[in-house]
């Protein structure tokens, strides 16, 4: 299979950042849009574009702003994040979207970006043809409170760990009366660089923790090795999740707006991070999705990736009747 993508470039936004973008498959085909995880996650090795068939499919994938080859980056403590948020990523979206001369298309979330994917589709319902989630997410308070101090009722030692590092920190936190994203928020925003830099180490370490269940033991990730990669991504996602997703009124309010949109849901049981939960609840509310909870995987794994495919298959045989 081709290794670069057909066409790639740089998007200017009307603020002054510069996004990635990259498309693979063939122009003609059914238009597919790719929204990475993390927040921070990148299109990295750009895998994603091995779960369509590319000889029919025309898929456009994006670093969101602030990370992976977009700039300015948030890796660079003078990067502000203030117009670093699920507004300005759907704001991304459309001038994306627009710039590629795309009128409607299938719209894929992972993880973080199944949250990015129902917040561009409540925003756009008549741009989406079409949604996938995998590993699905609204990133509302609970959620983001059960994996960052929850989850510690599973893995207890990994999380004082988590916990006492934000308490010697001085930041003024203090488990059981303040929310440990927030400090750690504080602690990534520091304009001390050893601050910042034992802060992302740390929230790196809980991300391998409270994965490992579903993903088959402990295992540190290598793109932990890359400093800004990482400082970036913990950075991000500490600015998205103690702000809720920037997302008011939460997701599950507005899933109304989604009425006449085809979705498959996929989500594992085996997620401690992200329990099913959420993946039912959004199905509940969404009477046009399907859901498929795979018993096996966690946040991922090899039998959900084939459920990935299949649903873009089935969407894209939708949108070609």
């Amino acid at each position: 299979m081709k290794e670069t993508p057909r066409e790639h470039g740089m998007l200017p936004t009307a603020d002054g950042q510069r996004i990635y973008w990259e498309e693979w498959g063939e122009e003609s085909g059914a238009p597919a849009l790719y929204l990475h995880g993390g927040p921070g996650g990148t299109c990295g090795r750009s895998g994603y574009r091995n779960r369509f068939d590319l000889s029919r499919t025309r898929v456009i994938g994006f670093d969101q702003r602030g990370c992976g080859r977009s700039l300015p980056h948030a890796s660079d403590p003078a990067t502000s994040l203030d117009s670093n948020t699920t507004a300005h990523l759907i704001r991304d979206i459309e001038t994306l979207r627009e710039a590629r001369g795309v009128e409607s298309w299938v719209v894929n979330g992972v993880s973080w970006g199944s949250t990015l994917a129902l917040a561009y589709a409540q925003a756009h319902p008549d741009r989406v043809a079409g949604v996938v989630l995998f590993a699905v997410t609204t990133t509302s308070r609970r959620e983001v409170d059960w994996i960052t101090e929850g989850v510690g009722a599973v893995f207890p030692e990994a999380w004082d760990r988590f916990a006492t590092h934000a308490e010697r920190a001085g930041t003024g936190y203090r488990r059981g009366r303040d929310r440990l994203v927030e400090a750690y928020d504080r602690l990534l925003n520091s304009p001390d660089p050893a601050v910042r830099d034992a802060a992302s180490r740390e929230w790196a370490r809980w991300e391998d923790v409270h994965v490992s269940i579903g993903a088959g033991g402990f295992a540190r990730d290598p793109r932990w090795d890359d400093d800004a990669y990482r400082l970036a991504f913990a950075r991000l996602v500490a600015h998205y999740w103690s702000n809720d997703g920037f997302a008011d009124p939460p997701l599950l309010e507005r899933m109304d707006r989604l009425r006449d949109i085809p979705g498959i849901l996929i989500h594992g049981r085996r997620d401690v991070s992200g329990p099913t939960l959420t993946a039912v609840e959004v199905h509940r509310r969404w009477p046009g999705s399907t859901l498929i909870i795979d018993e096996q995987d966690g946040h991922g794994g090899p039998t959900m990736v084939q459920h990935w495919s299949e649903a873009n298959a089935r969407l894209l045989r939708l949108h070609e009747a």
